[in-house]
């Protein structure tokens, strides 16, 4: 895998925001002139201190391709609005507003902001200056720098009180707005041009970017910042990445590393995002982490620049679900759906899938957490480093377990590695199905099989009627966290069972209530407030509610999406963060560092995700559409197809690139949808009426529903072949 082009999309091109250490700039790629923009404090400019902790305030629409960006941050009670331009072209366009904050207005503060304007190099280059520029006290519209072979011209709207250099072009403007124009200087244009690139760039944006309205309020947007602000460029290594934060994975940002770090099962979490937003930048996002497959099929916990990699250990096994879900929801049919996500990852994926059996064989022959010795790294082959392949450092699950030396796993058969590894078996048998591997998708479905019936048996607590890790001295551990839906995930339980387990750990004092599914228990005497020992985590809200979808446990699931929902957008609406995980209660300031909750983090766009889920999902027989029973809209899914629309009020229309496929009553659901050029499938209940667009242009089908189910199969309207029978 390591010769691959792993991330083609999006292309390091032009300009975009991809320097990790800034939210207010933007670099040329590949010359690496950067241009960054801040405010001047009476303690000197503020330009890269904007984090989720200090001073960012909210983040604005953001392409794919890094190319336009809108972003407010704050400092000294000036509030700076940037709209940045760039994108595949040599110009960059820009505008910063500076204005007072609410607080400084109530005050009777006079709060005037002076806009300053660094324009350096991103390595150890720096910019030169031109002959005859400008001394410090000389207010200049213009200026000129020499860079990478290339002469650019700066022109401002205003001209700059201040015109300093240091390690680059410093200029300062006492103007509210200040527009800016970067270019080489043989490029023809203007800054006065600026209103026009604007206004273009702003209607590109809008026709393809993801909406939501209604009960999913603007989720669309949070889900869609979360990521594009999160993918950076890594000059090193000459790759576009994509963290779950930027702000988690650089040190001049209080980060933990150097300037990047990939996590296994972030990356993965991030692509399943990404998916709803574009579909080629979610098949980049996937194969970010797959080059650092080792020989023995591991994929690492974590890679860095600075910290290098875990060989020791992995991280839960989610790669082969979510890129399955993300092949699904990018077609209406297989004749539509990347198959390249599919293709380009899948050897990767499969031989990560038979290294958990080889090296983490636990108690009972069940698969258990662990860490292989490496020599030299003296915090190897431990349990700490065997609590981190799981994902979950500090879950009081793993407080009173013990490391086993000999198989270098945890005494502790945990129900969420095994039912996750099954479920990891059943994905990867259905793309094996759509790559033509009939023998190896049989193999896998036998092995699920198998791993199933031990599993169901030996995970099971008659006495607490649930599913509990088991200890090497056949006890069940007694604590209870999201991972004990996962048997639902993995199809391990009959009908009746998964409903009694569900209902039974969804009571309030269990991991119900207002603020559903947290990482332990309510009523376990070792649940707090940090981490993972009772936050709640969007991507284990995520495996647990699909769980219950498995079971079509509806009860239960829209209460608990609905809530996760509320969560997600107040936290969005209030602070523009979209979090690493959310507190269990309110009252939280969780700017705190000691929160250790990362302010935007592209997994947590997962809780928006579910929710829109709820009113159009792609399952693995076909898509379901169902009215989530208050008014909601989701505009301009990615389909191969084309653009997907779907908006449920008075009535539930499924809209592709203007054309009406399915209108439904809102007691109307439709599963099982799979349309082609040759016909269109699918399963309609409830009551009421249904129009279903067959392929073609032809008029639409009408059914009548009486609460029965009833399966439609309707071919082009020249062939005359409708047909709606019982199920």
């Amino acid at each position: 895998m390591s010769g691959e082009n792993v991330s083609a999309t999006p292309a390091p091109t032009g300009w975009n925001t991809w320097d990790v250490r800034t939210h207010t700039g933007m670099v040329h790629l590949p010359s690496g002139l950067r241009v960054r923009f801040g405010l001047l404090t009476p303690h000197g400019p503020a330009i890269d201190e904007f984090t989720w902790r200090d001073g960012l305030v909210r983040l604005g629409h953001h392409s794919v391709d890094g190319g336009y960006a809108e972003v407010t941050v704050e400092a000294g009670g000036i509030l700076l609005h940037l709209v940045m331009a760039g994108g595949p072209g040599e110009v960059l366009n820009a505008r910063a507003e500076a204005s007072g904050t609410a607080s400084s207005t109530a005050s009777g503060t006079e709060a005037s902001g002076t806009v300053v304007v660094a324009v350096d190099g991103w390595s150890s280059e720096r910019p030169r200056p031109l002959d005859g520029i400008p001394g410090a006290d000389e207010p200049t519209s213009r200026a000129g720098v020499r860079f990478g072979n290339l002469t650019w011209s700066v022109e401002a709207s205003a001209a700059a009180r201040h015109v300093t250099w240091a390690d680059g072009l410093m200029l300062a403007f006492e103007a509210g707005t200040v527009d800016l124009r970067v270019a080489p200087d043989d490029v023809p244009g203007s800054v006065r041009d600026l209103d026009a690139v604007l206004a273009a760039r702003r209607v590109d944006a809008e026709r393809t970017r993801l909406r939501s309205a209604g009960r999913l309020g603007d989720a669309a947007d949070a889900l869609t910042r979360a990521v594009t602000w999160n993918t950076i460029y890594d000059p090193g290594l000459g790759r576009v990445l994509t963290p779950t934060s930027r702000d988690f994975v650089s040190a001049a940002r209080r980060g933990f590393y150097g300037n990047w770090a990939l996590h296994a099962w972030d990356t993965f979490f991030t692509g399943l995002a990404a998916s709803v937003v574009d579909r080629d930048y979610a098949r980049g996002i996937f194969r970010q982490i797959l080059p650092y497959i080792d020989e023995a099929g591991m994929i690492p916990n974590r890679v860095s620049d600075d910290r290098g990699r875990t060989d020791d250990r992995s991280q839960p096994p989610v790669g082969a679900l979510t890129v399955h879900r993300a092949y699904l929801a990018g077609g209406l049919s297989d004749a539509t759906r990347d198959r390249a996500l599919l293709t380009g990852g899948f050897p990767a994926l499969l031989a990560w899938h038979d290294w958990w059996p080889r090296a983490r064989r636990g108690p009972y022959g069940l698969l258990a957490w662990g860490s292989d010795p490496i020599e030299g790294d003296a915090g190897s082959a431990t349990l700490d480093r065997a609590k981190r392949e799981s994902g979950l450092d500090d879950s009081p699950m793993y407080d009173t377990a013990t490391f086993d030396p000999a198989g270098h796993t945890m005494d502790l058969a945990d129900v969420g590695l095994n039912a996750l590894h099954i479920a990891d078996a059943e994905a990867l048998a259905a793309i094996a199905d759509r790559l033509g591997e009939a023998d190896t998708a049989t193999r896998l479905r036998d092995e699920a099989t198998e791993a199933r019936g031990a599993a169901g048996k030996l995970l099971w607590d008659e006495e607490r009627g649930g599913y509990r890790n088991l200890s090497a001295d056949g006890r069940h551990d007694p604590h209870v966290s999201p991972t004990m839906l996962y048997p639902l995930l993995a199809g391990i339980p009959d009908a009746t069972r998964a409903a009694a387990v569900a209902a039974d750990l969804l009571r309030p004092e269990v991991l119900g209530g207002d603020r559903p599914l947290v990482s332990v228990a309510r009523d376990d005497p070792a649940f707090a407030a940090t981490y993972w020992r009772g936050r709640i985590w969007a991507p284990m809200a995520y495996l647990a509610v699909e769980g219950l979808r498995r079971y079509e446990l509806t009860g239960l699931t829209r209460p608990v999406v609905d809530a996760l929902l509320r969560l997600f957008l107040a936290e969005w609406q209030q602070h523009s963060h979209v979090r690493e995980n959310y507190p269990a209660g309110g009252g939280e300031d969780l700017r705190d560092l000691r929160a250790r909750s990362d302010g935007l983090m592209a997994w947590g766009g997962l809780l928006a995700y579910l929710a829109f889920t709820e009113l159009a999902d792609a399952r693995p027989g076909g898509w379901r559409f169902a009215h989530p029973g208050e008014p909601a809209e989701l505009r301009n899914l990615p389909l191969g197809d084309g653009r997907l629309d779907v908006c449920a009020a008075d009535r539930l229309t499924v809209v592709l690139d203007g054309r009406v496929l399915l209108d439904a009553t809102p007691g109307v659901t439709v599963s099982e949808y799979v349309r082609t050029p040759a016909q269109v499938t699918g399963l309609a209940t409830g009551a009421g009426e249904l129009l279903v667009a067959p392929p073609g242009d032809g008029e639409p089908v009408r059914l009548a529903l009486d609460g029965r189910p009833r399966r439609f199969e309707i071919g082009p309207a020249r062939d005359h072949r409708r047909k709606g029978t019982s199920a």
